[in-house]
């Protein structure tokens, strides 16, 4: 697994983050958790904020994330209690994760995914109004915020947004939000805002429903065909310390250079977007094997056929770039969940992962 870019390779800093004061919103969740393990071996003090874990078994509880941070189970739709606990911890960073981030969920439940992802999102900006000190927040949406007009085009941050299904509208109706706050209230007060619309993450921990090697792990480890709804849907695939890497360097850009506020891309290259079908194959491969039952298409409600990014803005304002191929994602993703199974710790396996990352081109 040595898969990585050529191009040099600017790690967070660490002289940076120490002792910084951080709040981090969806802290339980799966990128969340990650992040929170990062900010940790950074030197970071941070505050999350979340929802308890929603998935069982989940990364949060594995990798004993709780013992990293001051840890606070609270629903970001409740403005009040959100407010008060954001304004007590007194941040310097803020980065606002928490979200309803599943497509099926939010056609199920359509109300609760406005409630969460566009009033929650208001929520915690409208907190940040009462905060002394702080710097820079960084507010993650999503790759599905574009209006997908299903053609070979990797959306840009100044394409039209859009949403056909309601969790995909509710984080395009963020972005608004967003852009509102900094334009209105923050940008005059010194505080940096951007927002960060990342492709579709994999990586050991996941254990969602309906996220496909999620799925897959589950149905291989019981002896079961994985369902695949639509394997020719093409999706910008990338492991998920990417974008966790690129939301910490867009912090420290943010910090030395306000002026870069504003909506960020981060995904792999164009030409790296892949089907799910070459996911699934490569997975099977790296776990040593697994059963398929391969869709039409047509299962399901409607979801995109064909999504990917462009992140030249990225590379080229904050000198961002992807730094694993996606042979190389998805080979220690499986390993991670492979090694899990045998017994190994979920955060030694984390902080494993994040050393090599961060090794990655030097």
């Amino acid at each position: 697994m040595t898969q990585e870019r050529n191009t040099a390779f600017i790690k967070p800093d660490p002289a940076f983050w120490r002792g910084r004061r951080v709040v981090l919103t969806g802290h339980t969740g799966f990128k969340g958790s990650w992040l929170a393990l990062w900010l940790h071996r950074l030197g970071a003090r941070v505050t999350g904020v979340a929802l308890p874990p929603t998935s069982e078994p989940n990364l949060y509880t594995q990798a004993r994330v709780g013992e990293l941070c001051d840890s606070h189970f609270i629903d970001i739709r409740d403005a009040q209690a959100l407010a008060d606990r954001v304004r007590r911890a007194e941040p310097e960073v803020v980065f606002h994760l928490a979200a309803q981030a599943l497509v099926r969920a939010g056609y199920e439940d359509p109300l609760a995914t406005y409630a969460t992802n566009v009033m929650g999102t208001a929520h915690v900006l409208e907190a940040l109004r009462g905060v002394e000190g702080l710097r820079v927040a960084v507010m993650v949406t999503t790759d599905k915020v574009y209006r997908n007009l299903e053609q070979a085009y990797p959306y840009r941050e100044d394409d039209a947004l859009g949403g056909h299904d309601p969790y995909s509208a509710s984080k395009a109706a963020s972005e608004l939000v967003i852009a509102s706050y900094r334009d209105a209230f923050l940008s005059a007060r010194g505080v940096a805002l951007a927002s960060a619309r990342a492709g579709n993450v994999i990586g050991g921990g996941d254990w969602a429903a309906d996220r496909l090697v999620p799925d897959a792990v589950r149905c291989w480890q019981a002896g079961q065909a994985l369902p695949v709804r639509r394997p020719q849907a093409i999706r910008p695939w990338q492991h998920v310390l990417e974008p966790v890497c690129a939301y910490l360097r867009l912090a420290e850009s943010l910090y030395a250079t306000p002026t870069l506020a504003g909506a960020y891309n981060f995904g792999p290259h164009t030409h790296e977007a892949a089907t799910v079908r070459q996911v699934v194959g490569q997975a099977r491969q790296a776990y040593g094997g697994g059963g398929v039952q391969w869709g039409d298409g047509g299962e399901g409600p409607h979801e995109a056929g064909w999504l990917a990014l462009e992140v030249a803005r990225a590379r080229a304002v904050l000198g961002i770039e992807p730094r694993w191929a996606l042979s190389e994602s998805i080979a220690r993703t499986m390993a991670w969940y492979r090694h899990r199974h045998e017994g190994e710790d979920a955060r030694a396996l984390c902080e494993a992962d994040i050393r090599a990352f961060e090794a990655a081109g030097t």
